[in-house]
């Protein structure tokens, strides 16, 4: 075994063999990346749960905002035809929000919201907090 690494290290020296990575360092280099790629997985994990409350957040409003030009516009309480344009003003509402975290529902003229287990009238955005 030294005889080898005696005549790779005279092959080397005069040139006969070019340098390169050796296997350590290789996987050194490998395990560093893993690491550094389990950081980052970890770090957005919670970023994601963020979004969909935001986006909750936003639809809610957005929903509510609309259920209420409706009703001041028609003078009465919305039903599909939020959705529909029959009465004035056309559709405030061009497609239902729909999502995996969390449901609007509209019943009797009022947005109830399901997020996670909570289920209720929606009356303000931190009701998203579940989604």
């Amino acid at each position: 075994m030294i005889s080898t690494y005696k005549r790779l290290k005279r092959r080397r020296d005069a040139g006969e063999i070019e340098s390169g990575f050796t296997l350590i360092e290789l996987l050194i280099v490998i395990v560093v990346l893993g690491i550094l790629a389990a950081v980052v997985i970890f770090a957005l994990g919670g970023i994601t749960g963020k979004s969909t409350v935001a986006a909750c957040q936003a639809d809610a409003a957005t929903v509510s905002t609309a259920l209420s030009a409706f009703n001041n516009l028609n003078g009465g309480t919305a039903t599909t035809a939020l959705m529909t344009g029959s009465l004035s003003g056309g559709p405030f509402v061009q497609s239902w929000p729909s999502n995996t975290g969390y449901n609007l529902n509209l019943t009797a003229g009022s947005l109830y919201i399901t997020a996670g287990t909570v289920t209720g009238l929606y009356t303000a955005p931190n009701q998203c907090a579940g989604a």
